[in-house]
């Protein structure tokens, strides 16, 4: 049975935000909370929902010149005329986690940033560096894009996979899943303080895998997938993170396990060597079931 790409959002249109406050989570991993702004535009749709995140690395101003359809060909061809060193970083991130206004406070977006390198020490990629610097009144703006994981292929029984950059994903799917699903999550991280817990429904069973420096990210998880007894009935398979984790894992699923390939969701979030996000035709091919 074939299932739609991605499931795409009512509208996407630019959505201004502010930094409300940050907070460290782990050696590799800081959280920023973002409100203000119009985020009352920003509709929560839970599971894995992604957006595209620019950040102003050369000055807010330059936020004025990001073109309203960043996200689609023309308009990332006028957003890549604005000069460099001017250009904001665009980035993709996934909602961690999205607290609606009440009486006494506005609406709230958990952000998780995986952070690599250093910014004091000047190691650190643009996007880490904002991450790791930035403070609250700091701006920035968002596309919505929705979903790749398609609650269609099913919520009853899961497998979940992938590295850290994967992790906001998976823990916001698993706060999506039905209190009785059951299934398994797989999950790589570069260190034991940031195999963060998350919650989970009683029935999905998680299990950290911890890198060592000479591993390359994915290998942990794919080999444990290879392995992992998968259920009997019908479940949905859900991959994220670097290139070849993603792809692997689908591959090894439909073409080693016999898994029905209308049930696979895969998206390549990085690849090792590249710092730029995966493109929007990557990604929504990365939704698509074989055939």
């Amino acid at each position: 049975m074939a299932y739609s790409k991605m499931v795409k959002p009512a509208a996407a249109g630019l959505v201004p935000l502010t930094v409300l406050r940050t907070q460290r989570l782990a050696p590799h991993w800081v959280r920023i909370t973002f409100g203000g702004g119009e985020i009352e535009r920003f509709s929560p749709m839970g599971w894995d929902q992604w957006f595209r995140l620019f950040l102003p690395v050369g000055g807010e101003e330059a936020l004025s010149r990001v073109p309203a359809k960043a996200n689609h060909t023309l308009g990332y061809l006028k957003f890549l005329r604005i000069p460099d060193g001017e250009r904001p970083v665009m980035r993709n991130y996934s909602v961690r986690a999205f607290r609606p206004a009440t009486a006494e406070a506005g609406a709230e977006l958990d952000v998780d940033f995986v952070l690599h390198g250093s910014a004091a020490e000047g190691t650190a990629g643009p996007a880490s560096r904002w991450a790791e610097t930035c403070r609250p009144g700091d701006r920035v703006l968002v596309i919505d894009e929705g979903l790749t994981f398609n609650p269609e292929r099913g919520t009853e029984r899961v497998v979940l996979v992938g590295d850290e950059t994967a992790l906001p994903a998976i823990a916001a799917i698993c706060a999506s899943l039905p209190a009785h699903a059951t299934g398994s999550v797989l999950l790589e991280a570069p260190s034991a303080d940031d195999a963060l817990d998350f919650p989970h429904p009683d029935g999905v069973d998680v299990q950290w895998f911890v890198r060592a420096p000479s591993d390359r990210p994915g290998a942990l998880a794919l080999a444990a997938l290879r392995e992992l007894a998968l259920p009997e009935a019908p479940f949905h398979a859900y991959a994220a993170g670097e290139q070849s984790l993603a792809s692997g894992a689908r591959k090894l699923l439909v073409g080693e396990r016999g898994v029905d390939k209308g049930r696979v969701s895969f998206c390549g979030y990085w690849r090792i060597g590249s710092s730029s996000p995966a493109s929007r035709a990557a990604r929504e091919t990365a939704a698509e079931p074989l055939g």
